[in-house]
């Protein structure tokens, strides 16, 4: 068993132990001083996100029917808002909520995981006696200049300087470094182990500052482990593009509106080699919320899917630069600190960076703000009629006892589907509406790596993958601020980002069974499942001799969000599902649908002000 293996089973104990140090007192729960000063859960490794035991209760409820959580305690806690989901969106609730009636008005988070800030989870890995943080899902501020009045408001409330990032983010650390985009085939998929210095598509883009190919296509088509009739055919979807499609101009853009990206490959271009279809599938990554399989022509155009000319993501004015080094998990804990002050040192989201938070300090009686960790919501409906009630009733189950709270209003900012579950009493076209929203599977996993003399060798600061199940290894955004700096020289340790957005075995089935197969098979798999898989795929993608895998990796962290990214319902389906019901509003990133932080600010916005 190797030390990652075992640190994972400590880790493991700790989230065990984490729901049971959590004291109580006959009318009151709360994280207390004595809480085991040993719970930290941005240092856990092993896997994180939805991390075994996260969604135990929420899966009884939805799954099994269960409704029998045994005695209720009856807590004598009373709350002007209680918020169910501690992530961006909860946390900017609690913030609205309090900035429109009072600084005194008295606030309760609660969330299901060991950590708050929903899939803005930061990471943090210890190599040599240096802490290097990553990100476990939610990156980047997406175009936060154009976010509007009431996000930028809140950014700049909660310390964040837009401006610092232009310092912040090194835009010639990969031409210094001789790093570039790459694609790495794997033996198993395509009967070698090869790295070609070409994407194939437009994902890296998203990386600013990373050099382009100069790769022919020619040449890059030569160079990929394909027979003759296989290059023959990637040649011929490199050179294509909308102008291969024999329909009248006037007739394009409905063409491409209405008819697939797979139709395209195989009916306008010829394509019928599988391992062409299988670089095509994952060519938008996270791009495109699930595999091109799914896409209209004018989708995977847009994103860059192979075959498709590489744009600029964003325009020079909307650099992709907004990155803290713990992604937004920052925005979170900028957040948690502005209402709960005495979690940690600093005055803003920079400063705080590297505070350590202490968070015996989240649910303390004395709060005006709370945050209660690991207890999932199961129930909550008015006390008497929706329509006059004015108090909520709020359920929910921490180290597998039931618990009761009151609250004079209620925002669900938890993931949409789940709440006709938890609201029993829903109108019927509300209910209806909620159960078509769902969202698409995530994976990031962050290795920790003692050096990076291998990536340098290899030239790669990002590798396309279609054969693993990482679909992109990049190395992390090269971002130095609030006094951590990123890795400087190859002999320094650094984080490799590990990106897989998990699609079903069936190749065009409709999107929502393919994201509900491979979200079953995502949490069916054990840390050693994940451990063997990043073992393979970077035994093979990084030459022998300058990389050992024992050696050179010293933490991993498998951040899985089984339901990921927001995807929404068809028609309006999502705004109808939103809509506030009594003293219960509806936030979360779901209720747009948008997979943006900026939008799960927004959404909780509007939530706050629909409870009036």
């Amino acid at each position: 068993m190797s030390k990652i293996t075992r640190r994972n089973f400590v880790n493991g104990s700790l989230i065990a132990a984490g729901t049971s140090v959590l004291p109580f007192s006959g009318d009151s729960q709360a994280v207390l001083a004595t809480l085991d000063p040993t719970y930290y859960p941005p240092a856990r490794t092993g896997l994180r996100g939805s991390h075994p035991g996260s969604n135990t209760h929420a899966h009884s409820r939805a799954f099994d029917g269960k409704s029998d959580w045994g005695q209720t305690n009856h807590l004598t806690e009373e709350y002007d808002l209680v918020v169910v989901g501690g992530g961006i969106s909860g946390l900017a609730a609690a913030y609205f909520y309090q900035k429109e009636h009072g600084r005194n008005k008295r606030v309760l988070i609660l969330d299901n995981h060991d950590d708050f800030g929903g899939h803005a989870r930061r990471n943090e890995h210890t190599i040599d006696g240096k802490i290097l943080l990553g990100y476990g899902g939610s990156q980047t501020l997406v175009n936060p200049q154009h976010a509007g009045e009431t996000v930028r408001s809140l950014l700049n409330d909660i310390g964040v300087d837009l401006e610092r990032f232009k310092t912040a983010y090194d835009l010639g650390f990969y031409k210094r470094n001789k790093l570039q985009a790459v694609t790495y085939f794997n033996n198993k998929t395509f009967g070698e182990d090869k790295v070609v210095k070409h994407p194939y598509c437009n994902y890296p883009n998203f990386v600013e500052g990373l050099p382009q190919s100069t790769l022919s296509h020619e040449e890059a088509a030569r160079q990929a482990p394909l027979n003759r009739k296989g290059k023959d055919q990637l040649l011929r979807v490199l050179n294509g593009g909308l102008h291969v499609i024999k329909v009248p101009q006037g007739k394009l853009r409905n063409y491409i509106r209405s008819h697939s990206y797979y139709d395209y490959l195989k009916t306008n271009l010829g394509v019928d080699v599988p391992e062409i279809f299988r670089m095509a599938r994952h060519s938008a990554a996270d791009w495109g919320s699930g595999g091109t399989d799914v896409m209209s022509i004018e989708a995977a155009k847009s994103c860059g899917a192979l075959g498709f000319a590489p744009v600029a993501t964003y325009d020079e004015g909307n650099p992709y630069i907004h990155h803290f080094p713990d992604g937004n998990a920052s925005v979170a804990r900028a957040l948690v600190k502005k209402m709960i002050p005495n979690v940690g040192e600093g005055n803003n989201a920079e400063e705080i960076l590297l505070s350590k938070f202490k968070y015996a300090e989240l649910d303390k009686s004395s709060n005006i703000v709370r945050i209660r960790l690991n207890s999932t919501v199961v129930k909550v409906r008015h006390d008497g009629d929706p329509k006059i009630s004015g108090t909520v009733l709020v359920n929910y189950i921490h180290d597998n006892k039931s618990y009761q709270v009151k609250g004079k209003g209620v925002v669900m900012a938890c993931y949409n589907m789940m709440i006709p579950y938890i609201v029993p009493d829903l109108p019927k076209e509300q209910d209806a509406a909620l159960r078509l929203q769902t969202k698409t599977p995530l994976q990031y996993t962050t290795v920790g790596l003692k050096n990076w003399l291998a990536m340098k060798e290899m030239g790669i600061g990002l590798a396309m993958c279609p054969g693993n199940m990482h679909q992109v290894v990049q190395m992390d955004f090269p971002v130095s601020l609030g006094g951590y700096e990123f890795t400087k020289t190859p002999n320094d340790p650094c984080i490799l980002q590990m990106v897989s957005c998990p699609t079903g075995d069936t190749v065009g089935a409709p999107a929502v069974e393919q994201f509900r197969e491979a979200r079953y098979r995502m949490l069916e798999l054990n840390f050693d499942d994940y451990e063997n898989e990043i073992r393979d795929h970077l035994s093979g993608m990084l030459p022998q001799g300058s990389f050992e895998f024992d050696r050179d990796v010293e933490s991993i962290s498998v951040n899985r969000w089984a339901h990921g990214y927001s995807y929404g319902g068809p028609g309006d389906s999502t705004r109808k599902g939103r809509q506030p019901f009594g003293r219960i509003t509806i936030a979360n990133s779901d209720s747009a649908p948008g997979a943006d932080a900026l939008v799960a600010i927004r959404m909780a916005w509007r939530a706050v002000n629909e409870l009036g």
